[in-house]
């Protein structure tokens, strides 16, 4: 590791890519993300990469197609609504088996919205906002630091496994400000990629597409990917639980919501409510490991979240009906607050010990 140096989310997650190995951005600006291409438009000529800026989001994903199945690292960024019009290039380079990294710093909507922070994204990304059968990785970094890490290793996990990563932010996690240390990786960057189209010199060319007019071999292509989805999902699902094995009421929450989650944590146990935290780093591949972790002590679950309630499915999927499943969230770009999360807990314990669940305060 070396010196600890202050700068802006979308700077570092800039920054770290280009340590990484990324030599190609293709964008548009959009807040809260501009300061992620205004960094690469500096800083990549002096590291021999390139910059543009295209016409539109629709052009820039299309130019990560491009770049992606010449090999090389590429990246792009937007919010929301530019994520929204990159979805179906986003199809094409995953129906391509391509690897490319993609940041998306998420703002309120639906529409335009607003430019303050939210996790109103989770459906369109997590789930694949685009046509077909196709999956993105999907890292949900919860500091500027994280957000460093995830972005040296992205490119790496990208190519290993030919599928899109995605990184999950919002406009808090661009726009703060923390110290952060790049650790160097230069010796993971020696991939092969013998199915790019780098020239056909001595080999028959190589045909990167995401078209295939027969249907059965439309059929294997898709189970073969589907294979690798499995080995994604059992492999790369990141978590971390906090209060394992000594909680009541487990808070799911990522990215920001989930540091609002831990000053809520403490204002709980300071009442003497056995509250923990499951921290989802990967939202897709989702890891259901964790509830499997906790479940036998656990009485309830509570999902935070900056949203109308998207990521509360897949907490309800995880749990299967075993425990009660509560939400709590506030949308637009209004951010929950502690008090208002220790509010709810208050009541989903009441309502338990109301019920006789169990749950109870530590003396």
């Amino acid at each position: 590791m070396g010196e600890a140096l202050l700068m802006k989310g979308n700077e570092a997650v800039a920054e770290a890519a280009i340590r990484a190995g990324c030599r190609y951005f293709f964008g548009y600006p959009i807040t809260p993300q501009s300061e992620l291409p205004e960094y690469m438009s500096r800083r990549l000529p002096e590291v021999g990469g390139v910059f543009l800026q295209a016409e539109s989001e629709i052009a820039a994903i299309n130019m990560v197609f491009g770049a992606a199945g010449a090999g090389a690292r590429v990246m792009t960024s937007s919010s929301g609504p530019g994520i929204s019009l990159k979805q179906e290039g986003i199809s094409y380079i995953a129906g391509a088996d391509l690897p490319c990294v993609i940041v998306d710093m998420m703002r309120g909507g639906p529409g335009l919205g607003g430019i303050q922070p939210a996790q109103s994204d989770y459906f369109q990304v997590v789930k694949g906002g685009g046509h077909g059968d196709y999956r993105l990785i999907v890292y949900a970094p919860a500091s500027v630091q994280e957000m460093v890490d995830v972005a040296l290793e992205a490119f790496d996990i990208s190519d290993r496994y030919r599928v899109p990563v995605m990184i999950l932010g919002d406009g808090l996690l661009g726009q703060m400000m923390e110290p952060v240390e790049f650790r160097d990786i230069a010796a993971k960057r020696a991939e092969s990629k013998p199915w790019a189209t780098t020239g056909a010199a001595g080999r028959s060319p190589n045909l990167v597409s995401s078209f295939e007019i027969d249907p059965e071999k439309l059929n294997i292509k898709n189970q073969e990917r589907g294979k690798r989805y499995r080995e994604i999902e059992a492999r790369e699902a990141r978590y971390e639980i906090i209060g394992e094995g000594e909680s009541d009421i487990y808070m799911v929450a990522y990215g920001t919501m989930s540091r609002v989650c831990r000053a809520a944590m403490g204002k709980a146990r300071a009442e003497g409510l056995r509250v923990g935290l499951i921290r989802p780093v990967t939202l897709w591949p989702y890891p259901i490991e964790a509830f499997e972790r906790v479940m036998v002590g656990a009485k309830a679950f509570l999902a935070v979240e900056m949203s109308m309630g998207q990521m509360v499915e897949d907490v309800k999927l995880s749990v299967n009906g075993r425990r009660p499943v509560h939400f709590f969230g506030k949308t637009g770009g209004v951010v929950p607050t502690p008090k208002g999360i220790l509010e709810k807990i208050r009541e989903i314990a009441a309502e338990g010990i109301c019920k006789g669940r169990g749950l109870r305060r530590d003396a």
